[in-house]
Order: structure tokens, then sequence, then C-alpha cells
């Protein structure tokens, strides 16, 4: 890129607001998915929506392409630079524009963090409900553009269930509206469209946000079982038996033991697996719920069952649950998260297919996810200087998302596809089905400057793909 063309960008953001030497840019060469990497040539961090506007008009004129970037906790590779010179981060727009608590309604800027939006009505009985694990760190224009989820999703829904409309920056420069602060439009649904399109339709800059009624009430459960067959099958008992969790979680005996170490709450390491269940709503009746679950748990073969005492037994258990990941920085230098989908009774099944690519390719995976909705996230461990583990860690990610949909599910649920999945969407997605999708990109973005090669199938996907120099923090 131009050194006038960055010139031409420091009038818009300022000096501070644009990177461009070579040591600060390797920053910026990956997101949470570290095994692919691409160093753009300049990164610009705008301060408003409107500056946003105006470097993406700037780049429209020069016809140069570019990738939106939030706070970089992805996990598909979506904003690594790939065909697209210039990065435009979105973290320094972190104003909640406005707070309607009658209506449950909140408008914030892309770069506020998912955390905050909570914390901002906290006090009025409110609550956003989607709540990714990064929930600390993330920001809504990234979850916008993931369609972000979280533990509470199976009675919540994820990110396109809260978002009521998006102000989007199309890659002409341009900015409409999708939506807005009622809750149906007639006509099409251009903000689910919105929704989960990791940037490739231009970059969100704020967005209207549903706010739900904090409960009034929680019961906590962790069930412990010997084997993580018989947590599966409680999983499927709970949701026959008419339950609706808000969350339920499952960890395994590898998890339990990292979690355990780092955090010391008295989980059980002997233990093959536990359930962390939660339920919520009025208090009057959810101990019935609560007994109906112990119940089911029992009929599995849950050796033992602790309900958490109080607020502070509750906020320990979801604290190690979300922090998960980083605990297992005990078992292995780096590790890779995937994120497929199967139907909550094909549980068992899919852990079955993740043990055989654990064993066919020698990798130690350890298994945390969203049990509920049957979004698994096997971690896969590793050293990072040894080539031949990062290519057997591959191999064995593509095995577990191959049987992910030979059980009838999906290649993601929450991470996205980025450039991480790309080879597996021809297994999902009939040609016909890929060709509607690329055209309906199109009306968004003809030229495809916005956020290049990802998602679909195509010759000019090549990052660089080694053994990665960091883990970077989820």
């Amino acid at each position: 890129m131009s050194t006038a063309l960055a010139a031409r960008l420091r009038t818009i953001v300022g000096d501070d607001g644009v990177v461009d030497h070579p040591d600060a840019l390797r920053v910026y060469d990956c997101d949470g998915y570290t095994l692919e990497r691409a160093v753009p040539d300049v990164v610009v961090l705008p301060r408003t929506p409107e500056a946003v506007a105006a470097v993406v008009r700037l780049l429209a004129v020069e016809g140069v392409a570019f990738v939106p970037r939030g706070a970089g906790t992805g996990l598909s590779g979506g904003t690594l630079p790939v065909g697209a010179p210039v990065m435009i981060c979105t973290s320094r727009l972190q104003a909640i524009e406005s707070i309607d608590r009658a209506s449950r309604r909140i408008v914030v800027q892309a770069g506020v963090v998912n955390q905050w939006v909570t914390n901002a009505v906290k006090a009025d009985g409110l609550h956003y409900a989607p709540d990714p694990s990064s929930q600390p760190a993330c920001t809504i224009g990234g979850n916008v553009a993931e369609n972000s989820g979280g533990p509470h999703t199976l009675k919540y829904g994820v990110t396109t269930n809260h978002v009521l409309g998006v102000e989007l920056v199309l890659p002409s420069g341009d900015v409409v509206m999708l939506g807005g602060a009622v809750e149906d439009r007639p006509g099409y649904d251009l903000t689910g469209v919105a929704v989960g399109s990791e940037g490739t339709f231009g970059i969100v800059t704020r967005a209207t946000l549903r706010l739900v009624r904090t409960p009034e009430a929680y019961r906590t459960l962790l069930a412990v079982f010997d084997s993580v067959e018989a947590a599966s099958e409680a999983v499927s008992g709970v949701i026959a038996a008419g339950i609706v969790p808000a969350a339920l979680e499952m960890m395994d005996r590898l998890i339990i033991g990292a979690v355990e170490a780092a955090y010391r709450i008295g989980l059980p390491t002997d233990a093959g697996a536990v359930l962390l269940v939660e339920i919520d709503g009025p208090a009057a009746g959810l101990d019935d719920q609560l007994a109906r679950v112990e119940r089911v748990c029992r009929m599995h073969a849950a050796r033992e069952l602790r309900v958490a005492r109080d607020d502070a037994e509750r906020a320990a258990l979801w604290k190690a649950r979300k922090r998960a990941f980083g605990a297992v920085g005990r078992l292995a230098p780096n590790y890779a998260t995937q994120d497929g989908v199967v139907p909550r009774t094909r549980v068992p099944d899919i852990l079955r297919a993740i043990q055989r690519a654990g064993e066919t390719h020698g990798v130690q995976i350890g298994n945390v996810f969203h049990a509920g909705d049957g979004n698994i996230h096997p971690i896969l461990l590793f050293d990072e200087r040894d080539r031949d583990q990062v290519a057997r860690v591959l191999a064995a990610g593509r095995d577990i998302l191959e049987a992910c949909i030979a059980l009838g599910g999906s290649v993601t649920g929450e991470h996205g596809i980025g450039v991480e999945k790309i080879a597996q969407m021809p297994l999902l997605f009939a040609p016909d089905d890929l060709l509607a999708m690329t055209r309906l990109r199109a009306v968004f973005d003809p030229a495809g400057r916005a956020n290049p090669h990802k998602i679909f199938p195509d010759a000019k996907v090549c990052v660089e793909t080694r053994t990665p120099r960091r883990q970077a923090p989820l």
C-alpha cells in the first residue's frame, strides 16, 4: 500500500490512529486461531463511527480491500488480512449511546465490550443475554460478525436473537441502518442476514440490542459422573423431560483436572465428566424443577450432586467454566479449539468420534462444551515448536468436523468459518447453496473488498500456515 494512502488515512484518524511499523503490525497477524497468520500493511483505529465511514470511503475510491477487527478474540481466523492490505479496528468505538429501560433497548458502538452492556443496566434488573466465554474482552461488533453464543444460549438464544438493528458501513462507504428500535419490520430480515456475516458485508459500527429481565432466582447444580457417556445420556434425559435449563455445560476429566488445579473450587478430579446445570426464573417452582433435574441425573448414574449454596458458589462455578480454556495452559504449551455442532441426541456419538480422532492422530483432546445444544468445543493440545504435532492437530480437527456433518450437524455453532473451515463448506453445502450465498454477499459488496477470501472456497485463500509463536488469549 502506498505511503500516500497511509498519509491520507492519518488525516482522517490522526497519527495515533494508524499503525504501520512492521514490529507493531505483528500484533495483528492473527486472532485467537493462531495456526494461520497474515500481517496487514496498515492498521487503522478510528474513534467514531463517522471516521470508520470516512476511512472506508477513501478505500473505496482507491479500490483497496479491508478487513474489520474487534478485540481479536475470534477463533476461526476471521480477522486475518487475506488479500486485504488495510485492517480497520473498531475497538476504540466504546460509547454506550442510549439506554431505553422501559422498552429494554440499548444502543452501543461496536467497540463496547460485551460485559459492559450488562454492567450498564444491572442496577435496573436487566442484562444482555449472550455471554461468550470471552465476555470480559470480546466486543459487540465482533459478536455481531460471528453471531456469538455462550453457555446461556440454550434458553436465551445467540446474538442474532438479541440484535434489533445495526448500523452498517458498506464497502462503498455508504452508511445504512438495518432494523432498528422496533421488534419486527416488514420485508426481508436484513438484520438477521448481517448478523453472522463475518465482516463480509461491511463494518458494523453501532448496534441496537435487546435487553432481558434478570431472573428472580437461580439454581446451579454440579452433577458428577464416572463417564462422559453417562453425562451425555443425562443431557438428553433432561431435555426429554421437558426441562429447558438456562445452561447445560459439560467438562471431561482432562479439563476438570486443569480447572481444579487453576481455581481450587473442589471439583472431583477422578470424575469422568461433570455437568454444570443452571435453571432460572421466578423463585416459586425452581426447587421443583431442580428436583426433576436431579432425578434425571440419578437415573443416568450420577454419583454426586452439588447445588451452589449461594451467589458466591455459583459465581465460582461459572468462573471455572468460562476460564477453562485458559486453564489448559497447564496441560500443553498450545491448544486449538474446535467448534462443531450435532443434534444433542448425538452428543455421545460425536464424543466417541473425537476420541477416535485423538487416537488416530496421536493428539491429546479435552472436552468442554455447550452440551445442551450440541455445540462441542474439543480442545486439541500440542506444542507449537513441533511441526509434526501441528500437522496432526489440523488433521484431527478436520476429522472432527467431518464427523459432525456425518452425524447431521454443522461445522460451526458460534466461532464462524473464517479461513479455518473453508475447506469443509462444500461438505455441508451443495454448489447451488454456495452460489446463492455468494450472490447475497455480492449485493452488499459487489467488488468483494470487505474481508475477502473468507467463508467461501476460492483459489486465493493463502495464509501463512505454520507453527505459531504464541497462544493468543481467549
